[in-house]
């Protein structure tokens, strides 16, 4: 119940002395009553409040807010008014203690409970990085997003101070228990805007996006609501091992749209697309017969690839990479350079076959091919 100031319908005598006008006033002010007050300064220890008592009541620094990276003065103005929880009865100087953060955090999760029956969206404001997630000030009340639940597009520490649209998984007012998901957020908005978005993209549409995930197999990119995947394939014309090796979260790319699924609603998408072709120019300057210098660029079980044009690797079979290590008594390895013979070139296939030993038979030609199918297959 919130303490009330009963003022008397008495005559005040201008020459009273103070004590004898506080005895025209009855104060009841008690530990764990509500009470009303105005802000009306700041002190070192915190924030001075007008509650109609003997005298101005104090709210400690660490009474004022969950979030405790901010001063007082970033919470409360001068002037303004709030409801307080006295936590503290008076001291030998006739001052009261208030907490401002318990009444919010006694509000807060009557909030909650109405935002958790709704399935309503809630903003946070991000305070702290932890193991395991980040910790947030929901309605006054802390809030724990986990790793798994947050949809990031950079570095979890630049968030600190930045509002996110969450959505309630769990909430335990007795343990003080508070989990929230950005992801789960983010994803029914995204759900809300893609049937609007997907109505607006073409085949071939070239689009800006943030990259906002990287996996083994692709990278995701949010091309204004949605997530569309750039495939490990489409990232470059040069052999990709990982999407890290060239992208990194949060990096905006331009990109094309080479396919759309509505009914699944996805799309994909190509970075090289928009890159100059290099096998048209290898086409016009590669001929079969002719020696070229490359570059080993990976070993696998069927043979070892080398770049012999810039972005144009060549296969030579692994019948050809035991050649060269026999002839020259040492292993072939990533980065080595070395002379080869184009055994076969097909540029509407866009497959190279290169040999060592610079002796063209058809079998050689049978065996290329099956390594290229091999290739195709890995």
């Amino acid at each position: 119940m919130v303490a009330e100031k009963k003022e008397t319908m008495l005559k005040i005598d201008e020459n009273a002395s103070f004590e004898e006008l506080l005895k025209l006033y009855d104060y009841n002010f008690k530990k764990g009553d509500l009470v009303k007050g105005k802000i009306i300064g700041f002190d070192s220890k915190g924030v001075l409040v007008d509650i109609g008592a003997k005298t101005s009541a104090i709210v400690p620094s660490r009474e004022v807010s969950l979030n405790g990276t901010k001063s007082p003065d970033e919470v409360v103005k001068i002037g303004d008014e709030y409801e307080f929880l006295i936590i503290r009865e008076e001291n030998d100087d006739g001052q009261l203690t208030l907490s401002l953060k318990k009444v919010s955090i006694a509000y807060g999760w009557k909030e909650l409970e109405k935002i958790q029956e709704k399935d309503e969206t809630v903003e946070g404001e991000v305070f702290s990085v932890v193991k395991g997630g980040i910790l947030v000030e929901v309605k006054g009340i802390r809030g724990f997003i986990p790793s798994s639940h947050l949809r990031l597009s950079k570095e979890a520490e630049s968030l600190i101070g930045e509002k996110l649209d969450l959505k309630i998984l769990s909430m335990d007012q007795q343990q003080n228990n508070l989990i929230l998901s950005h992801r789960k957020a983010v994803s029914e908005f995204q759900t809300e805007k893609k049937k609007d978005v997907f109505e607006k993209l073409d085949v071939g549409k070239i689009v800006e996006g943030e990259i906002v995930r990287l996996a083994d197999f692709g990278a995701f990119i949010d091309i204004g609501g949605i997530d569309g995947l750039l495939p490990l394939s489409q990232m470059s014309w040069r052999w990709v091992d990982h999407p890290s090796d060239i992208l990194k979260v949060g990096e905006k790319v331009k990109v094309e749209i080479i396919s759309i699924d509505h009914s699944k609603q996805r799309v994909s998408l190509s970075l090289k697309n928009l890159q100059p072709d290099p096998w048209i120019e290898a086409g016009e300057k590669i001929k079969e017969g002719e020696k070229i210098s490359g570059t080993v660029t990976r070993l696998k079980h069927f043979g070892a690839f080398i770049e012999i044009f810039p972005c144009v690797e060549a296969l030579l079979p692994q019948k050809e990479v035991l050649e060269y290590q026999n002839r020259s008594g040492e292993l072939l390895e990533v980065g080595k350079t070395l002379e080869t013979t184009v055994v076969r070139f097909n540029p509407d296939d866009r497959r190279i076959s290169l040999s060592v030993s610079g002796e063209i038979t058809e079998e050689d030609l049978k065996e290329a091919e099956q390594a290229m199918n091999s290739k195709n297959k890995a």
